[in-house]
């Protein structure tokens, strides 16, 4: 069984990654540089979030998998948006 401090620091370290994907989406936007280290470091620190998230909720109660799965909605959304903007704007050119 997970405990509430666990369950406690892991939604703290995914709002953590949450708001600093959020930082690099947006700057990203505004300067249209879309493969610099930063993005691409906000978009790892969400998909180990998800790992993290998919390993607790294993050994969590309904309670706590609700409040899991919650924050993993955030996640992936931030996810789906961050590849929706790289898809945008592809890094190799199709023509020359």
């Amino acid at each position: 069984m997970a405990t509430r401090q666990s369950i406690d620091d892991c939604i703290n370290r995914c709002e953590a990654a949450i708001l600093y994907a959020n930082d690099q989406f947006t700057e990203a936007k505004k300067q249209e540089h879309y493969y610099d280290v930063e993005f691409s470091e906000a978009q790892q620190g969400l998909e180990n979030a998800v790992l993290e998230l998919e390993k607790l909720t294993d050994s969590s109660n309904a309670q706590q998998r609700e409040q899991l799965h919650r924050i993993r909605l955030k996640v992936q959304q931030l996810q789906n948006k961050m590849i929706l903007q790289n898809h945008d704007h592809p890094l190799y050119s199709t023509w020359h």
